[in-house]
C-alpha cells in the first residue's frame, strides 16, 4: 500500500487561486486579495505562502461543504493566521456572490450569504453594481479604551507622529491604534520606522497602528493609513475592520451626529500611498442603551485565477 504524501508535497503543487480586487474606488484600485477555494491538502505553512505568491497582502480561504453548505473563512498574512481581516470578507463575499451566479437577485436590496470565521459569525449583503460587486457586513462589538501613556510613547515616536489630535486602542478581533494625524499633509507625510514600529506592536500585542486624518473638502470623506510590519504588512492598501473601529469610536465621540432616524455614514480613502485607490464605507446605526450596530463594505471586482506551485 502506498503511503500518503506529506504535507507541502506535490499535492499542493498547483492550487487555484482567485485575485479579487476588494474597497475599490470608482471602480479602480484596491485591495487584491487572494481568495482559495478550501483544500485539506493545504497546511497552514502553505496558506502563509500564498500572499506573497500571488503578490497580495493576505488570502482568504473559502470552504463550504457540500452536505450542509456551510461556509468557513480563515484568514493568512505571511505571518500566520489572524482571527478576522475586513477587506478579507468583502473578497470573500464577493468571490461567493460570484460563484452562485446571482446576478438575478434584487439590486436594491441585494443578497444576503452567511458564513463564519474563527466561529464568528459573517452576516454578508452582496448586489451586482454596474459590473461590479458591492459587499458589506455586520461587525461584531468594537470595545475601545484610552491608551497608556508607556503604549504611546512607543508608538508615536515609531510612527513619527511628535502630535496627535485624539488617539484610543480599539479591539475587533484583535487590538490595534486609532490615532488622529494633526493634518492631511501630515498623514500623507507619514514614514514610519517600521522595525522599531514592528517591535512596539509586538511587545504591546497590537495588529498594528491606523492613522487618520479629515474630513476632506467634500462630503466629508476622511483618509487613513494603516500600518501592521508585525503581521507582515508594512502598510495595507485597504483596512475595512479598522474602518468600523475609527466609526465606533467616532460615535462614542458623538462626532457622527447620528439621528434615531437616520444612521450615520461614514467614507474613507486608503491606498493612495501605494498607489492603489481604495474606499471603504461604514454605516452606524445607533440603538437606545445597546451599543451601536455598524456594517462596513465596500465594492469588488473579481480577477483571474492563477495556479500557483506551491511544491
Amino acid at each position: 500500500m502506498t503511503p500518503p504524501p506529506p504535507q507541502g508535497s506535490d499535492r499542493t503543487a498547483a492550487v487555484p487561486v482567485t485575485v479579487v480586487h476588494a474597497c475599490l474606488r470608482d471602480g479602480t484600485g484596491g485591495s487584491p486579495t487572494a481568495v482559495v477555494a478550501e483544500s485539506d491538502a493545504l497546511d497552514d505553512a502553505a496558506r502563509r505562502r500564498i500572499p506573497a505568491l500571488a503578490r497580495t497582502s493576505h488570502a482568504v480561504f473559502v470552504d463550504t461543504r457540500r452536505h450542509t453548505g456551510e461556509t468557513t473563512v480563515r484568514f493568512f498574512t505571511a505571518e500566520g493566521e489572524l482571527p478576522a481581516c475586513g477587506h478579507g470578507t468583502v473578497a470573500a463575499l464577493a468571490y461567493l456572490a460570484e460563484r452562485a451566479d446571482l446576478r438575478a437577485a434584487d439590486e436594491q436590496r441585494g443578497t444576503r450569504l452567511r458564513a463564519t470565521a474563527t466561529g464568528q459569525p459573517i452576516d454578508g449583503l452582496t448586489a451586482h453594481q454596474k459590473g461590479l460587486l458591492k459587499a458589506e457586513f455586520a461587525v461584531p462589538q468594537v470595545t475601545l479604551r484610552e491608551p497608556a501613556n508607556d503604549e504611546l510613547a512607543l508608538l508615536l515616536p515609531a510612527l513619527g507622529l511628535p502630535l496627535v489630535r485624539a488617539a484610543a486602542v480599539a479591539t475587533l478581533g484583535r487590538p490595534r491604534l486609532l490615532v488622529q494625524a494633526p493634518s492631511r499633509a501630515a498623514l500623507r507625510g507619514l514614514s514610519p520606522d517600521l522595525p522599531a514600529l514592528d517591535a512596539a506592536c509586538r511587545q504591546l500585542d497590537l495588529l498594528g497602528c491606523y492613522v487618520y486624518a479629515g474630513p476632506a473638502a467634500t462630503e466629508g470623506r476622511l483618509a487613513a493609513r494603516m500600518f501592521a510590519p508585525a503581521i507582515g504588512v508594512p502598510e495595507d492598501i485597504a483596512n475595512a475592520n479598522s474602518t468600523a473601529c475609527l466609526a465606533a469610536a467616532l460615535h462614542a465621540a458623538g462626532d457622527l451626529g447620528l439621528e434615531a432616524s437616520r444612521p450615520g455614514k461614514l467614507a474613507v480613502d486608503m491606498g493612495d500611498s501605494l498607489d492603489s485607490p481604495a474606499t471603504i464605507t461604514a454605516t452606524v446605526t445607533a440603538v437606545a442603551g445597546d451599543p451601536p450596530r455598524i456594517r462596513v463594505g465596500g465594492t469588488a471586482r473579481v480577477g483571474a485565477t492563477l495556479r500557483l506551485d506551491l511544491g
